[in-house]
């Protein structure tokens, strides 16, 4: 037997789990800090540094949803269409 043999079957089982891991995260916490922001929902001025706007990418709120969630959210409505 092979040392390759085993290491071929171990990289799909890995990234299988790493999968189902990344899927049960994504089900359980759907949302994230957005990483323009940090999560406060405010840019702070460089120069003078008690004047904020608010973050575009999360219009001030500090969340964001992750990506592996939307991909559900769409495949999901998706269905429904079909299935109409």
């Amino acid at each position: 037997m092979d040392t390759a043999t085993p290491l071929a079957l171990l990289i799909p089982l890995l990234l299988t789990g790493y999968a189902a891991c990344y899927l049960v995260v994504c089900a359980v916490f759907p949302w994230v800090d957005c990483r323009r922001c940090h999560g406060t929902g405010k840019l702070r001025n460089p120069i003078a540094r008690r004047t904020f706007r608010h973050c575009p990418r999360c219009d001030g709120t500090g969340k964001r949803i992750r990506i592996g969630r939307r991909i559900y959210e769409h495949l999901r409505t998706e269905r429904e269409r079909g299935t109409r």
